[in-house]
């Protein structure tokens, strides 16, 4: 049993940590969402935070934490080596260095902009999720996942458009784009929230099939 969960833990690590990473790379280009402008990685970046959710609520927050610090490693590690590759010397027939400088180059300020709303985002998520499921004695997954999520991206969207682009686009912008992203990730949130809850529900039965199990051959050998 603990093998195969394991691996269920792993594959949400995994998965959870390629959103953060793709999200990051995303987050370079400014898009416009009807009138509204935001960065492009909230196309990806609420994934992040509903699978968050659901470690979380089957692992608990210690596990959520140990996804939340491995996430930013490797998030911490692609920035580094995509440092290297763009100092290291291009071919002399390779056309692209500007466009991939452009694209994997962020200043220092959007990394550290992005690495700090990411932690206090997602640690802000997965405590209040973890503390609504003893406050509420494990019901109400859906209000939870919502209400963690809202705080979370609020949190999250708050700090890297501020941290990244203060005193470069005017406030009623930056006011704008904050807006735009949390209203993005909510509706993403209760969009999707059908699904959430139905992960959670076979991964929790799963788990405990494979206890009774467990505890069945246990008896059997004694």
């Amino acid at each position: 049993m603990k093998n195969k969960v394991s691996v269920l833990f792993m594959l949400a690590g995994i998965l959870f940590a390629a959103c953060l990473l793709v999200s990051n790379i995303l987050a370079s280009k400014i898009m416009m969402v009807g009138p509204w402008s935001a960065p492009a990685g909230v196309l990806v970046f609420p994934l992040a935070y509903i699978i968050n959710d659901v470690i979380a609520e089957v692992w608990g927050y210690s596990k959520a934490r140990l996804i939340i610090w491995a996430g930013f490693g490797v998030n911490l590690l692609a920035v580094l080596f995509f440092s290297l590759g763009i100092v290291a010397t291009p071919a002399p027939f390779y056309n692209s260095q500007e466009a991939f400088s452009t694209v994997l180059g962020n200043t220092p300020r959007i990394v550290a902009a992005s690495l700090l709303a990411y932690l206090v985002g997602s640690f802000l998520n997965a405590y209040i999720m973890s503390r609504f499921k003893v406050l509420t004695r494990g019901k109400g997954f859906s209000i939870r996942a919502v209400v963690s999520t809202l705080v979370g991206e609020g949190a999250d969207s708050l700090i890297f458009i501020t941290v990244a682009f203060a005193g470069i686009f005017p406030a009623g912008v930056l006011f704008t784009m904050v807006l735009t992203q949390s209203i993005i990730k909510t509706v993403y949130e209760i969009a999707i929230l059908p699904l959430t809850v139905w992960v959670v529900g076979k991964v929790k039965n799963w788990k405990v099939k494979m206890f009774l199990m467990l505890l069945f051959r246990i008896i059997h050998l004694n």
